[in-house]
């Protein structure tokens, strides 16, 4: 008898006819085997949410062994909203030149800092648009004048699609760019506008944006210079099972080389649902069921990524409770604010004090860390 008939009889005694039977995938991540495309296109394809948690909270407790699930207190700022590329996802941005576009004056990023730091916050996630009145001595100034005003605050900014125009438009290559940007102060890099790294979808969602390979080789340059990154995944717009398998390989083979040759890697994967409302691409919401399925084949192919992060941004906070059972270890940032899902009609904001009870009432114990994954006391 396989592992998973084992620790699940009920839900492989109950199965309809005709339904997929995963017991061999199963017994495979029981033994700490690596799945390939097929068997994560299988994944996709089973019907049983509960066959799935099982592995998955499998792979997660092997990967953080202790009953706890932390957590950071931190703020998103995002320091600009115009943007050129115009990315057929996106209500957030405005073209340049036009009504409703801004660069937060410094005075107010630092206000918006100095309100974290008043509430223990510890993080500054800082994106924007592609604008192109800005180039890298903008960036550097502002993270020196950041770190000279709040030097404990640690500065997770600029998705590759930013780094990517910073270094086109100033002339420069990846590696310079991301060593000056290091050098004024970056600490770490967000996954941001990764979408699906398939280009067949990218240049349908977003036709002007960088390329998967380009976005890939952005986080391959930090992990050379010394910055550690995380990993998105926005699924639910055009994509297949087969892009999100792709997506999720090609982030697996490039942790696996940076793990081997570099100083840093991805410290973690966050999954989230494509925001229709007011887009010029319309369709529907993904559901929880989708989200569920897709953030737990994620923590179980992505064999070497310490963490996974729950979103409740865009899933609500119920949701994000019950990815805890999905393979999901850390609940993301309190962000204090959010203006980019929100635009597009997502507005879940949750307090600290409900973080922890959502944690607690799934049966683990809230930890606050920091970027790093330092649990802070």
């Amino acid at each position: 008898m396989s592992i998973l008939a084992t620790e699940l009889p009920t839900a492989l005694q109950t199965r309809r006819a005709g339904e997929s039977d995963i017991s061999d995938i199963a017994d495979r991540v029981f033994a700490g085997e690596r799945l390939n495309r097929e068997e994560g296109l299988r994944l996709f394809r089973h019907p049983s949410l509960l066959d799935l948690s099982l592995l998955a909270d499998h792979v997660r407790r092997r990967k953080n062994p202790e009953r706890r699930v932390t957590y950071i207190v931190g703020r998103n700022v995002n320091y600009t909203n115009v943007c050129w590329v115009r990315c057929k996802f996106c209500n957030f941005y405005r073209k340049p030149g036009e009504d409703g576009g801004y660069v937060l004056p410094r005075e107010t990023i630092f206000q918006k800092i100095q309100e974290m730091v008043d509430v223990g916050g510890v993080e500054v996630l800082m994106q924007g648009g592609l604008n192109p009145k800005l180039k890298i001595e903008w960036y550097e100034d502002l993270l020196r004048a950041i770190k000279e005003r709040f030097p404990g605050v640690i500065l997770h900014a600029f998705s590759p699609a930013e780094l990517i125009y910073v270094k086109n438009i100033s002339k420069l290559s990846m590696a310079e760019t991301l060593t000056r940007l290091k050098a004024a102060g970056l600490h770490s890099v967000p996954g941001g506008g990764a979408e699906i790294l398939v280009d067949r979808v990218r240049d349908f969602i977003s036709p002007y944006k960088d390329t998967a390979e380009e976005w890939l080789d952005c986080m391959r340059v930090a992990h050379q210079v010394g910055l550690h990154t995380s990993a998105t995944m926005m699924y639910g717009s055009v994509d297949t099972f087969e892009d999100r398998v792709e997506h999720l390989l090609k982030l697996r083979d490039l942790q696996d080389e940076s793990l081997e040759r570099y100083p840093a890697h991805f410290r973690a994967f966050i999954a989230w649902n494509y925001q229709p409302d007011g887009t010029e691409l319309g369709g529907a919401r993904a559901s929880g069921f989708d989200y569920l399925r897709t953030i737990a084949i994620g923590r179980i192919l992505l064999d070497n990524f310490p963490h996974v992060q729950a979103s409740w941004v865009t899933q609500g906070p119920k949701v994000g409770q019950i990815s805890l059972q999905y393979g999901v270890d850390d609940f993301g940032s309190t962000m204090m604010e959010e203006n980019v899902v929100s635009a597009a009609g997502c507005v879940f904001t949750v307090p600290i004090e409900e973080i922890e009870r959502l944690i607690r009432d799934a049966g683990y114990e809230p930890r606050r860390r920091n970027t790093r994954y330092e649990l802070l006391d």
